[in-house]
């Protein structure tokens, strides 16, 4: 970020008529390459991936849910093609399959382990960190990329999600390569880098479905504000890669939907067995609205008091508050004062100028993603935000570029020492919600940023000077976050709820800092043997639409919205629950895996989470009845009852997470409760099963 950082050159004054003028073919030759360019590129990259597979297997299966559909697709190929839970192909997790795929084929290659599943997330996130360093580098020069990387790998939330097995890891990265070849085609004036572009964000749809789209009103408006070829060129064109998303995403959706019920699994999270209805449903404008049948709950945006609902408050300032601000707000601030004074000093340079497209498009995206963040009503977690890792990252990189290397003129000093007390500002208020972690960090960025303030407000004169000052801005702006990804890396995580850092008060909607579900003071009442808001889970026997888990299944201590345990972790082969796995004991995996080749299904549990722990765990296909929420229509009552007659299941295991709620359909009860009816209870290492193969 010295004066030694160059952008690409002035473009051509008199284009030919009715043509804009082109970003050279070779801009990224057109910046002088210093020898020492290469080895920090790699020695970044290098250290980004050391980063994120270090202490890597700490977090076994990490998500269970997920990697039991890993494993699925390990031992069946229909699995692996439709995203089944379970190898006997009953149901869907409920995303798309792009995300397993490459889980199970490096599964597949090296064997099911936590290693197999977990590498190639933190790959993905070498790689998405190559595209952010090459593609400001091509406009900004070396020291820009090294700083944009640096921001981008030591954002917690991002190193958090790319050492762990959601489909998030994969989605950025599309997106990311999605940005950088719609960049390519306004460069080169080539349709194919579009058409790149466009298949990027349709294999993102088959990662997380719609969220992949929020990146296209992007796209398309930088395209057509300064793609290099006539307007009715452009409009073609967008169209054309329109179609390339359409098919790159169609072709499996077809094949979803055009297929028979009978031939395939039931799509989970719906509740009529169609993709289309969860793709525009329970995750799509659901996520928007609350309004997602069969979801734990019915929304977040407001509780019947008035207050914060499960997923918190919506608003402009979610993003700040409680333990989300940990995960990604760090530099927010910094980045909107910097891009508003680096295009203030872009000023009249021509409509092509490659700084300002760049920046454009980084900060679109950054401030997309954030408004459909803050006020989606819907199912949000913390660690959504690493959506917005890469564009606040290259957006950070760039727009500092510009000011630092004008900061012969007194106003940018000044933008840039606001911005850096600003920073260490808001990081003092972020690390005081840690409460006790770290209590001196705050007063070390405070000081070291303030000393940045100081030293960039006194005009450029010596390089000794410029190297102080960025040394005290870098390191003031990039201590705290640094500190929580360290934090977060030397942290194993688990289940289906995470989050970065420390744990923190004043968690969202009763959730803990690392990923618990204690459900507040109060707790989230359920039926027989529910869920409790404070200590253990009890019972043991089927719930009728409550939590119920079996003996040793801890609820942690409960803490309200703050450093609650983890929760349902099984002790001896415990029952799990909505957001942890269950755990397998040796007596119960010896009873599951008797004769398990006679069955398709070893066992059927209540909820995907539960079946995940007892597949894991015996490494037979386990049925998850009623999908993730327990309340998917997956299998009706009539289907089990016809599979069991077939002796194609081979035991029953109560508790899980009943059906239901919000709307959702009930036939888990209806299927526990025939159980009861109709086969005897046994109870090995405090988890009670029914063998389905001896009737009463």
């Amino acid at each position: 970020m010295n004066a030694s950082v160059a952008v690409a050159p002035a473009l051509p004054a008199h284009p030919p008529t009715g043509v804009q003028p082109a970003v050279p073919h070779d801009a990224a030759e057109t910046i002088a390459r210093a020898r020492w360019e290469a080895p920090a590129y790699i020695g970044a990259l290098l250290l980004t991936g050391v980063m994120y597979m270090w202490n890597l297997a700490a977090s076994g299966w990490a998500n269970a849910f997920y990697s039991a559909a890993v494993q699925a697709g390990t031992q069946n190929w229909v699995a692996f093609f439709y995203g089944s839970s379970d190898a006997g192909n009953s149901i869907t997790v409920d995303k798309p399959p792009a995300s397993l795929w490459v889980m199970e084929l490096s599964a597949r290659v090296f064997g099911l382990s936590s290693w197999s599943i977990l590498v190639p997330q933190a790959l993905m996130g070498v790689a998405t960190a190559a595209i952010i360093l090459f593609t400001v580098r091509r406009r900004f020069g070396a020291a820009a990329a090294l700083v944009s990387t640096g921001v981008f790998a030591l954002t917690p939330v991002a190193a958090l999600m790319f050492r762990f097995n959601n489909p998030d890891a994969l989605l950025l990265l599309l997106l990311t390569a999605s940005v950088a070849l719609t960049l390519r085609a306004i460069d080169r004036q080539r349709l194919r880098w579009l058409l790149l572009a466009g298949v990027a964000v349709g294999f993102g749809f088959l990662t997380k479905q719609l969220q992949a789209f929020l990146v296209l009103p992007v796209l398309a408006g930088v395209y057509l504000a300064f793609a290099g070829v006539p307007i009715l060129k452009r409009l073609w064109h967008l169209l054309a890669a329109l179609g390339a998303v359409i098919v790159s995403a169609g072709w499996w959706v077809a094949v979803a939907e055009l297929v028979p019920a009978s031939a395939r699994p039931y799509i989970g999270g719906s509740q009529t067995n169609s993709f289309l209805e969860l793709t525009f449903g329970y995750n799509g404008l659901g996520r928007l609205t609350g309004n997602e049948t069969g979801s734990v709950t019915g929304g977040g945006a407001r509780a019947a008091g008035g207050g914060a609902g499960m997923w918190g408050a919506t608003g402009l300032f979610r993003l700040f508050e409680n333990e989300i601000g940990g995960q990604i707000s760090w530099l927010i601030p910094a980045a909107l004062i910097l891009c508003v004074g680096a295009l203030v000093l872009i000023g009249r340079a021509p409509r092509r100028d490659p700084r300002r497209i760049l920046i454009v498009m980084f900060a679109s995206w950054l401030v997309v993603t954030m408004l459909a963040f803050s006020f989606m009503a819907g199912i949000f977690h913390a660690y959504y935000t690493v959506a917005l890792a890469a564009p606040l990252a290259g957006l950070v990189g760039a727009s500092a570029a510009v000011l630092f290397r004008r900061r012969d003129r007194l106003w940018v000093r000044i933008l840039l020492a606001v911005s850096a007390i600003v920073t260490a500002g808001w990081a003092w208020v972020l690390l005081d919600r840690a409460v006790s972690w770290l209590p001196w960090l705050k007063v070390v960025v405070l000081i070291v940023s303030l000393a940045g303030a100081a030293l960039v407000l006194i005009p450029p004169r010596s390089r000794l000077l410029t190297a102080s000052t960025v040394s005290a801005l870098l390191v003031g702006a990039l201590l705290a976050p640094a500190g929580y990804t360290l934090e977060t890396i030397g942290s194993a995580h688990s289940g289906s709820i995470v989050t970065a850092g420390p744990s923190v008060s004043g968690g969202m909607g009763g959730f803990p800092g690392r990923g618990g579900f204690t459900g507040g003071t109060g707790g989230f009442p359920g039926g027989t043997g529910g869920f409790p808001g404070r200590g253990q889970t009890q019972g043991g026997g089927i719930g009728a639409g409550g939590f119920p888990g079996g003996t040793g299944t801890q609820g942690g201590t409960g803490t309200p919205g703050g450093t609650g345990g983890s929760g349902f972790r099984g002790g001896r082969g415990g029952a799990g629950g909505l957001l942890e796995a269950s755990t397998v004991s040796t007596q119960l995996k010896t009873l599951l895996t008797a004769d398990a080749s006679h069955y398709t299904w070893v066992a059927a549990a209540i909820g995907s989470q539960t079946a995940a722990g007892y597949q894991l765990g015996t490494g037979g296909a386990v049925m998850p009845i009623g999908g993730f929420n327990g309340s998917d229509p997956s299998p009706t009552l009539a289907q089990f009852q016809a599979d069991v007659a077939a002796g194609r299941i081979h035991y029953f295991i109560a508790g899980g997470r009943m059906g239901g709620s919000n709307g959702g359909s009930d036939v888990s009860a209806q299927i526990a409760s025939w159980v009861t009816a109709h086969f005897t209870a046994q109870t090995v290492d405090g988890v009670t099963v029914y063998d389905l193969t001896e009737q009463n």
